[in-house]
């Protein structure tokens, strides 16, 4: 069980590290002028304190996003490779309890 939360929060760490580096490219994209007044014509000052929520919010999010499916993603490999160590350590006891049977 220990092994399989260290797994997660392994996952979870690299999602959000992965996220900090996809995320604000694609920030960039949709940052551009008149995207963030949606309809009117795109004004030619910038609304700075909008622009600084509007990308806060989205990189949060984005990490958050890149967390939760690493934390997943961590999870299934750490039970993948958790079954193995129990499989093999249940092979490796099997002989020796035959034995002190005998």
């Amino acid at each position: 069980m220990k092994s399989v939360v260290i797994w997660i929060l392994a996952g979870a760490i690299l999602g959000i590290a992965a996220a900090s580096i996809i995320v604000p490219p694609m920030l960039s994209w949709y940052n551009e002028a008149g995207y963030l007044s949606q309809g009117s014509q795109p004004a030619a000052m910038v609304s700075l304190p909008q622009v600084v929520r509007y990308s806060t919010e989205r990189l949060i999010r984005g990490q958050a996003i890149g967390g939760g499916i690493g934390a997943v993603l961590f999870f299934v490999l750490g039970l993948v490779v958790g079954g193995r160590g129990r499989a093999r350590r249940a092979a490796d006891s099997a002989p020796d309890s035959a034995q002190r049977v005998q």
